[in-house]
């Protein structure tokens, strides 16, 4: 690596730490140019290549982070979860698209994810985005995913199922 403040490329690690939960390490550096000898941070990180989206319509697009973040942020409007279980439930289903090992996906599976994220996460938030990504035409569609999420509540719970 190359010194930042002189130029030198001989530059020694120092130091080597894990920092972001374990997810980056840090390196403290030193130049070996005699008359520098300055030191300095270098922050590692893996660069995992995220697969392409195939649209419904056949269309390949790279994947958007952000237009998943605004979809779970959409959902989760005016419901008590934190930007921080926002988070947690992004950085999931990334890394469940990681580690499918495909370079293309559907988008429809990336919805499932979410759907399975928002329904532990949050049953109003999981109705409003199934509503529109399932494109409820009517009330009892409503109904019907509602009483679903009510009968697999009574079924984790233990209770009988008329």
């Amino acid at each position: 690596m190359h010194c930042p403040f002189c130029g030198e490329n001989d530059t020694k690690v120092v130091d080597s730490r894990l920092v972001a939960e374990g997810n980056q390490i840090r390196r403290r550096r030193e130049c070996l140019n005699g008359k520098c000898s300055e030191r300095f941070t270098t922050y590692e990180t893996a660069e995992l290549v995220m697969p392409r989206m195939i649209k419904s319509n056949g269309v390949r697009q790279p994947f958007d982070e952000d237009k998943l973040l605004n979809g779970l942020q959409r959902a989760l409007e005016k419901r008590p979860v934190s930007i921080e279980a926002i988070d947690a439930v992004l950085s999931r289903i990334k890394h469940k698209l990681q580690s499918m090992g495909e370079r293309e996906i559907k988008t429809r599976v990336v919805g499932e994810l979410v759907m399975a994220e928002l329904r532990e996460l949050d049953e109003v938030a999981y109705v409003r985005f199934a509503s529109v990504y399932r494109r409820f035409q009517d009330l009892n569609e409503f109904r019907e995913e509602i009483d679903r999420l009510d009968k697999d509540a009574n079924i984790s719970r233990g209770d009988k199922v008329n």
